[in-house]
Formats: C-alpha cells, sequence, structure tokens
C-alpha cells in the first residue's frame, strides 16, 4: 500500500492528513499555527503535525512516498517556503517548508498555495471533475485556485489568481499587504471589522455593535444580521464587492463551477454565497458558472494538499 501526506498551513492553525492513493484519509492531527519566534518554528510545526497524523494512520514516518503542502502566501517556489506573508505575525519572514519535510519523510514534497490546494481537492473529491474550474476562500483572507483546460495556474512563484488583492476601490481601505482598495480589504474575516467602522463613519449608520473593542470580529457582525442596521449594511456592501470579484474571476478564467470556501462562507452560507448566485448573472457577459459551497467544509485545503500528493495532474484522479 502507497501512502501519501498532505499538510494545511493556515494563518490560525496547521492540519494533517495521511491517506491511500484512492485519497481515503486514515490518520489526522491539528495544532495551532505558532506565533513565533521565527519561521523555523513553524516549518517544525508542519512536520510534527504530519508526523502525529501519520502515527494516527498506523503509518510510519518513511513510508509516505509523496507529500503535498498547501499554505498561505506568498510563496517562493524556489526556496520551498512561505515568505512575507501578511497572514502571519510580524517577526516571521520566511518559513521554510519543503527542505524540513524532505528531511523528514524522504518524501517529494509539492507546495502549492493554499486556494491553490483547495481548488485540486475540489476536483479530486468531486462527483465530476471539470477541466475548468475555481476555488475561492473567503477566510482571513481571500485567495483562489484555478485550472484552466485542465491545468492548475501557479505562476511565477506559485503566486497566480492571488485575486484578493485584485483593486475592488482604487484609493480605498487599507490591505494587509500594504496596498489600498484590495477585495481582502473589504470583504476578507481579518478587515470586515474595519470595513464595518468605514461604514459607520462614512454614512453615520447607527449600531450597537462594539465596533471600539478589540474583540469585535467578522463572527460578531454576522451574528447581529437582521439586528442591527450597521451589520446589515456592511453585509450588503461585503456582497456587492463579493460579487463584483468573482464576476471578474469568471471572466478571466472562464470556469464551469467556482465553489466557495472558507471559514467567512461556510459560516453564512446564506449571507455570503446565496447573494453570489443573485447577483453574479447580472455582471457577467460570459457563461455564469455554477457557484457552490465546498463540500469540504475546512478541510478542503489539507484535502487537496493530499490530492496533489496523489495526482500528477491538477486533482485529476485518472492520472495518479
Amino acid at each position: 500500500m502507497a501512502w501519501y501526506g498532505g499538510v494545511d498551513l493556515g494563518a490560525t492553525n496547521v492540519k494533517a492528513a495521511v491517506g491511500d492513493d484512492a485519497g481515503v484519509v486514515v490518520g489526522q492531527a491539528e495544532r495551532p499555527t505558532p506565533t513565533g519566534p521565527d519561521g523555523d518554528a513553524v516549518g517544525a510545526a508542519v512536520v510534527e503535525t504530519l508526523v502525529d497524523a501519520a502515527a494516527d494512520g498506523g503509518v510510519a514516518p518513511n513510508e509516505l512516498v509523496a507529500v503535498g503542502v498547501g499554505s498561505v502566501g506568498p510563496l517562493d517556489s524556489a526556496a520551498g517556503a512561505v515568505v512575507d506573508s501578511a497572514n502571519l505575525p510580524a517577526g516571521i519572514e520566511h518559513v521554510p517548508l519543503v527542505d524540513p519535510l524532505e528531511e523528514r519523510f524522504g518524501a517529494e514534497v509539492t507546495l502549492h498555495n493554499d486556494a491553490v490546494a483547495g481548488v485540486i481537492g475540489e476536483r479530486f473529491y468531486a462527483d465530476r471533475t471539470p477541466a475548468d474550474m475555481a476555488y475561492v476562500t473567503i477566510s482571513s483572507g481571500i485567495g483562489a485556485g484555478v485550472t484552466v483546460d485542465g491545468n492548475v495556474l501557479s505562476g511565477w512563484d506559485g503566486n497566480a489568481a492571488e485575486v484578493g488583492h485584485w483593486m475592488v476601490e482604487p484609493g480605498g481601505l487599507p490591505c494587509g499587504c500594504g496596498v489600498d482598495g484590495h477585495w481582502e480589504a473589504y470583504c476578507s474575516g481579518n478587515n470586515i471589522p474595519q470595513h464595518a467602522r468605514h461604514i459607520h463613519e462614512t454614512e453615520s449608520i447607527e449600531t450597537r455593535l462594539p465596533l471600539d473593542s478589540p474583540e469585535f470580529d467578522a463572527s460578531t457582525l454576522f451574528a447581529a444580521a437582521g439586528e442591527d442596521p450597521l451589520a446589515d449594511r456592511t453585509i450588503e456592501a461585503c456582497a456587492e464587492y463579493n460579487a463584483v470579484g468573482i464576476a471578474d474571476l469568471v471572466h478571466a478564467y472562464a470556469p464551469l463551477v467556482v465553489h466557495i470556501g472558507g471559514a467567512v462562507a461556510t459560516n453564512n452560507p446564506e449571507l455570503v454565497v446565496k447573494p453570489l448566485r443573485e447577483r453574479v448573472p447580472e455582471l457577467v457577459m460570459s457563461n455564469v458558472p455554477e457557484i457552490t459551497l465546498t463540500q469540504l467544509a475546512d478541510r478542503v485545503v489539507v484535502r487537496g494538499a493530499l490530492a496533489a500528493a496523489i495526482t500528477t495532474d491538477a486533482g485529476d484522479r485518472t492520472k495518479r
């Protein structure tokens, strides 16, 4: 039996899974992403989480024949590392991934942006595997993975389809990357609070939301939907920006289906995914794709990383 490993390095947690060549998971593990002291500590946590997943499945580390990694970006593919990520704490500037995994497991390691791993997972585990599809994550950040004509788009240093940094409001709110007006600056989990405060300041909408509290976050705002005018206005504004972002993605890549994932979407599908189905058809001049919530929930990236280790062609189950 051949065994494969997959790892999801997220801003909050590291997840790992071990499975067979059909993608059946036999072992998994999870731990918080280290907040320091440096990137080496994060890389070590990635290795140990996969060791734990192998142990959970009764698989020896040296039995893994390949490992896939889906990670927050941006990536340096040549170095096999994450560099200067806006989603990791300050001081974590370089996270080595490929080298420490290869050294520990003696296996081939494939590194992808987390959203790219997501689209590979969606394609591998779906009932059908269309050659043209996309996965969009709306979580702490916003990103996408895209397959076109059956080929996963990787781009220079693995940073293709960074849709969260598409401009939706020139000169607008600051994004964590340092540039103003990006989609992520308005609709990501990390930035929805600043979006709400901006609307409150510019439109003078009444609210009981604790805007000045350090505990105020996206989940607080969504929990107030239907009960607080500012929450409703912010959710409406996010729906507008999200629809623009998805429409731009449709025009750029012509997917047959768009899978939506990430905690903001999966925790609030009626307020995030449903409006996309209603609004996107009005914004595109080409064929309208099916827009659907991911069926892999919060395991989509780790399952996609596992699928990337198994397959040789962007999650195509026939090529493994």
